[in-house]
């Protein structure tokens, strides 16, 4: 009863004209910056701290105000995945695996009402889990150390064999790729420069805004460019645009699968939205088994990671909350807001300031229910996007890509780079690799070796600490039967077809 008259506090915080305008002039913004490629949740909060301080918001609009806007963010990077095959940020890889197929086969606005739907149902069940949940989450994730994080992440990029379906070689190589691209920079440790060539443009690594634009968007725009030269319709425009009650019934499972395992992945600091997604939609086309058509359009393929992105959003509250350990980069930008107002998270602020606390947790359930109401009727407007001719669209992705990349360093290094690296991702997709498998390595490579770092400067080198605990074992087993279960469906499948002959 506790937990449910601190919420109808919260509620009273939330519903209050001044954070009720707040929160819908957050998702309003956070919409437009998901949309725009390149900028992301962070840039768009790390944007509206000053702004939110210099206005001098109360510490609880402030936090509603960057709350929406995280929230935000997740909905409208979807926009851009789907409809223009170019995320905007990491956790929006996997939507572009089936949101652009399903665009690019006139469904549009399905894909996008789908995708609505899914982060809506996803935040509403992370959010449920916040306000339940949260204190004895917050206990077991502190479970988790570089250890259990490095086998985490062994296990999401052995889960990548998911995703190949009949190209396992391709995507096993396009992996290693994007680990090998992560290894480029300075060795935090020793200061030692790796593959930089001499260049300092390389000293601080490959950015993943550079990265991402160059595979994606450079890439898209030769490939409308050769399809346009070629006399193809680069789009089309959609027809339906909302998904109807048999759709709906049909990812249901997939939505309430994914919401669990999103919150759970957000309540994990450091996991993030990313591997959220990417697990979610590589346990979804393991379910789906030979019957799904993922990568060519599956609407489970696009509610998986749209659903994890939003609950994994929303999770990633509570180690912030109540340990001070950020779930997420954008989670750890919105630390940085708390301490401008001299606010200390930890288990001591939900007795102390419950106010903040559930009016934060009740305006993510405000949030979620503006973005869908929002959302809902502008899908005709973003579907416009399709009958764009390519003599307009291309120019356009071009300058808002060049203005993505430019704006990280502000260096001209960083625009040729995306250059090279749109050329590549060119190659690659004429050679049938999966890009999204390259960057997945890429966005691990940086998490594997800090968290295997760390854990072997707890233990002295000694490498018994990735079997210590039984959570590290527990993965290692799960590792295992990733790596035996390809080889066990094709022993199975050769067995059926001898006894079928037989």
């Amino acid at each position: 009863m506790d937990t449910l008259s601190y919420l109808g506090q919260g509620f009273d915080v939330a519903l209050s004209p001044n954070n009720l305008v707040t929160a819908l002039a957050g998702t309003t913004i956070g919409t437009i910056v998901g949309l725009l490629p390149g900028l992301g949740p962070i840039n768009g909060v790390a944007l509206l701290i000053p702004v939110a301080f210099a206005l001098g918001l109360p510490p609880e609009t402030a936090l509603i105000l960057l709350a929406s806007v995280y929230l935000g963010c997740e909905y409208g990077g979807r926009i851009s995945s789907i409809l223009l095959n170019i995320p905007g940020e990491a956790s929006a890889v996997m939507t572009t695996l089936d949101g652009h197929p399903l665009a690019k086969q006139g469904k549009g606005g399905i894909a996008l009402s789908i995708s609505a739907w899914s982060s809506f149902i996803g935040g509403l069940i992370a959010t449920i889990g916040v306000t339940v949940f949260a204190p004895l989450l917050a206990k077991w994730a502190v479970s988790f150390g570089p250890a259990e994080y490095f086998m985490l992440m062994v296990f999401a990029i052995v889960c990548l064999a998911g995703m190949a379906g009949d190209k396992p070689i391709k995507t096993a190589v396009a992996v290693l790729i994007g680990l090998m691209l992560a290894c480029v920079g300075i060795d935090a440790n020793s200061g030692v420069y790796r593959f930089t060539f001499g260049s300092l443009g390389l000293a601080d690594g490959i950015q993943f805004v550079v990265l991402v634009l160059g595979l994606f968007s450079v890439s898209e725009i030769l490939m409308l460019l050769e399809r346009t030269h070629q006399g193809q319709v680069a789009v089309k425009a959609s027809g339906r645009m909302l998904f109807n009650l048999k759709e709906g019934a049909f990812v249901l499972a997939t939505n309430l699968r994914s919401g669990v395992l999103g919150f759970i992945f957000g309540v994990l600091p450091g996991a993030g939205a990313t591997l959220a997604s990417a697990v979610s939609y590589m346990s979804e086309k393991r379910l789906a088994g030979d019957k799904g058509r993922f990568g060519d359009g599956d609407l489970r393929g696009l509610a998986a990671p749209e659903t994890a992105n939003s609950a994994s959003a929303c999770g990633s509250m509570i180690p912030m909350l109540t340990l001070g350990i950020p779930g997420s980069g954008t989670t750890a930008v919105m630390l940085g807001a708390l301490t401008l107002y001299n606010i200390t998270p930890g288990p001591l602020l939900f007795q102390h300031q419950p106010d903040i606390v559930w009016g934060l947790i009740a305006s993510l359930f405000v949030a979620n229910i503006i973005l869908i109401v929002m959302n809902v009727p502008l899908i005709k407007v973003f579907t416009r996007i399709l009958a764009v001719p390519s003599w307009t669209l291309v120019p356009a992705i071009a300058i808002i890509t060049s203005i993505g990349v430019y704006a990280v360093h502000a260096t001209t290094f960083d625009l040729f780079l995306m250059i090279a690296i749109g050329l590549f991702g060119y190659l690659l997709r004429k050679l049938d690799f999966p890009l999204s498998a390259l960057l997945l390595g890429f966005i691990l490579g940086h998490m594997m070796e800090s968290n295997l770092r760390r854990a072997l400067s707890i233990s002295n080198g000694d490498l018994s600490i990735l079997f210590s605990s039984p959570i590290t074992i527990g993965l290692w087993v799960l590792v295992a039967a990733m790596v035996a279960l390809p080889f066990w469906r094709r022993y199975r499948a050769k067995r059926c077809a001898a006894l079928a002959s037989a």
